[in-house]
């Protein structure tokens, strides 16, 4: 099989080994890869693969059609239409994963389409309602909701009946979160708290999905008392301060999480809550997949290139073969 692989800090398409599945595993013949800002970090050497899976090769998000199956598979067969994120090595034309970490593709969609769900929606919704817990009625901010996360946060706060805010350094960079259903805006400046407290009355967001960071000792005065913040990336830097004292008074809750270096377990556990709660919200249409721009296969290092310019609110895609239709 053709893979694009990782060499002296640059992609290099190569021929690798055909892989076999293991017992609880399925082969997939991918269809369409999903590009991600953690694929342009580990060809720059920044954020390795991690244990038990190569870094030779990147790629989280894939769609395609199972072409075997493990001698335990039990709930895929041969001819089935899959998507998933994996930790790695999906930038080739086949790939293995674990027959429960794959993800059932929505009515409707075909593989270009579905290969911008998993890693933006299934992140988002961890982030926002499993750690952040986040309910009907209540406020949050999507820190920024310009790119893939932001954009599944938008719709899925905006579905579930919350209320979402976006920031962006450039508001006219949000008019694609805004027609996906952003309650209000807000500029990142030094001001960014005081106008979150504005919007809600004084009472500040319940949640914040946090991409920025590190400016948190003026960011959580915009969270409301018992409020928590969910760090799931760091764009802005790596260090910050805080003032325990007023984290403490306020009871405010701090969590970061990753989606990539988790164990297997856990990964089947997120996978089926997409199964269950968001394939049908996809289904009836209270869920879009994401804007997109599509590339070939042998233009990997293009897709690249176009996601580091950072000028397109949407995900990138690589399609693999000329069909990309179910």
């Amino acid at each position: 099989m053709r893979a694009w692989c990782i060499e002296n800090g640059q992609l290099q398409l190569d021929t690798l080994p055909d892989p076999s599945p293991g017992p609880e595993e399925i082969l997939v013949q991918v269809r369409a890869i999903g590009v991600n800002r953690a694929d342009l970090l580990q060809v720059q050497g920044r954020y390795p693969a991690p244990p038990g899976t190569s870094s030779r090769v990147p790629g989280l998000e894939y769609a395609g059609v199972v072409t075997a199956v493990g001698e335990r598979v039990q709930q895929r067969r041969v001819g089935d239409a899959v998507m998933g994120l994996v930790p790695g090595c999906a930038y080739a034309e086949q790939i293995i994963t674990h027959e429960r970490e794959a993800l059932i593709i929505p009515d409707g969609l075909d593989f270009t389409r579905a290969a911008t769900l998993p890693e933006a929606f299934l992140t988002a919704y961890r982030a926002l309602f499993l750690e952040g817990g986040l309910q009907a009625g209540q406020w949050c901010l999507i820190r920024p909701a310009t790119a893939g996360v932001g954009l599944a946060a938008t719709q899925l706060a905006h579905a579930l009946g919350a209320r979402p805010i976006g920031s962006s350094r450039d508001l006219a960079k949000l008019e694609t979160a805004n027609d996906m259903g952003l309650t209000a805006q807000v500029r990142e400046d030094d001001t960014l708290a005081e106008q979150l407290q504005a919007l809600t009355d004084n009472q500040g967001v319940a949640v914040m999905l946090d991409m920025v960071g590190p400016d948190w000792s003026t960011l959580l005065d915009g969270l409301r008392p018992e409020g928590t913040l969910v760090m799931i990336g760091m764009l802005g830097g790596l260090t910050t301060q805080l003032n325990l004292g007023t984290l403490l008074m306020r009871r405010q809750t701090l969590k970061t999480m990753t989606m990539r270096s988790q164990p297997l377990e856990n990964r089947i556990r997120i996978a089926q809550y997409f199964n269950d709660r968001l394939a049908p919200l996809f289904a009836s249409g209270r869920l879009l997949p994401l804007p997109l721009e599509r590339f070939a296969f042998d233009q990997a290092p293009a897709a690249h290139a176009h996601m580091a310019a950072d000028s397109f609110s949407g995900k990138r895609i690589i399609e693999v073969g000329e069909a990309t239709h179910r």
